[in-house]
């Protein structure tokens, strides 16, 4: 699969390019693998996205999915706001990049 354009920092140039498979293939082009667990935390950010039409603080987010915010550290290894959005095709989070 051809990937649409990314920037610098990988994600996609035009957000309406985002599918599913483009997210994976990103996610395989960049060596990370997003299992079910990721896979859902990436839709609920979107999710997020389409409400609120902003993306969500970690804090924010982690109380949007009834999650500890240290347990998506731990299951990202990295501030998980940035693989979230990046994969999940939304903009690039302003406090955690």
């Amino acid at each position: 699969m051809e990937l649409p354009e990314r920037d610098g920092d990988g994600y996609l140039t035009d957000i309406s390019h985002w599918t599913p498979e483009v997210s994976r293939a990103m996610a395989e082009v960049d060596g990370v693998t997003l299992d079910e667990v990721k896979w859902q935390q990436i839709m609920k950010a979107r999710e997020y996205f389409e409400q609120h039409a902003v993306v969500p603080p970690i804090r924010k987010f982690a109380q949007y999915l009834g999650e500890d915010k240290k347990v998506l550290f731990k299951l990202w290894m990295t501030g998980p706001m940035k693989p979230i959005t990046k994969y999940g095709g939304l903009p690039k989070p302003t406090g955690c990049v």
